[in-house]
C-alpha cells in the first residue's frame, strides 16, 4: 500500500488493490451503484439504454462504465448496456475489443509472423560466391 491522491477529490489516501479513490469517494461511489442497481433492478427498467440510466440516475456514465468493467453491473441481464472498445470506441458487451478490432489485431499478428520467418529464413540461408 502507499500513499495517493485521490484521483476526484484530490484528498490523501491509502491506495490498495480494492479501491482506487478515498473513503469519502468510494462512499459516494457506493452510493452512487446502490441508485442505479435499484433502478436496473426493476423489469421495466431492464431494457434501458446508458443515456436512460445516466439521466434516470443522475449517475455519470463514466461512473456506470466503471461499475460494468469492474464487474460490480453485470451487463448480461440488461441488453441495452455495454462498454466502449479499448481501441475505437465502439459499444460492446465482452472482452475488451470490439470484432472488428480483434480481428485487425489477428491479421496485423500474422503479418508480423510471417515477416519474421522470413527474416529467420535469410539469416539461415548459405551463400555461396566463386573467387
Amino acid at each position: 500500500m502507499d500513499l495517493q491522491n485521490c484521483p476526484q477529490c484530490g484528498e490523501i489516501y491509502m491506495a490498495n488493490k480494492f479501491r482506487d479513490v478515498c473513503e469519502k469517494c468510494w462512499r459516494k461511489e457506493e452510493a452512487a451503484y446502490d441508485t442505479v442497481s435499484k433502478y436496473m433492478r426493476k423489469r421495466e427498467n431492464r431494457a434501458a439504454t446508458m443515456l436512460q440510466v445516466v439521466e434516470a440516475t443522475g449517475v455519470s456514465e463514466k461512473l456506470i462504465l466503471k461499475f460494468i468493467k469492474n464487474g460490480k453491473l453485470q451487463i448480461a441481464q440488461f441488453p441495452n448496456l455495454g462498454y466502449p472498445c479499448d481501441k475505437c470506441g465502439k459499444v460492446i458487451r465482452t472482452g475488451r475489443l470490439c470484432e472488428g478490432c480483434a480481428n485487425e489485431l489477428r491479421t496485423d499478428l500474422k503479418h508480423l509472423e510471417r515477416e519474421e520467418e522470413f527474416k529467420q529464413k535469410l539469416n539461415k540461408a548459405t551463400y555461396f560466391s566463386k573467387d
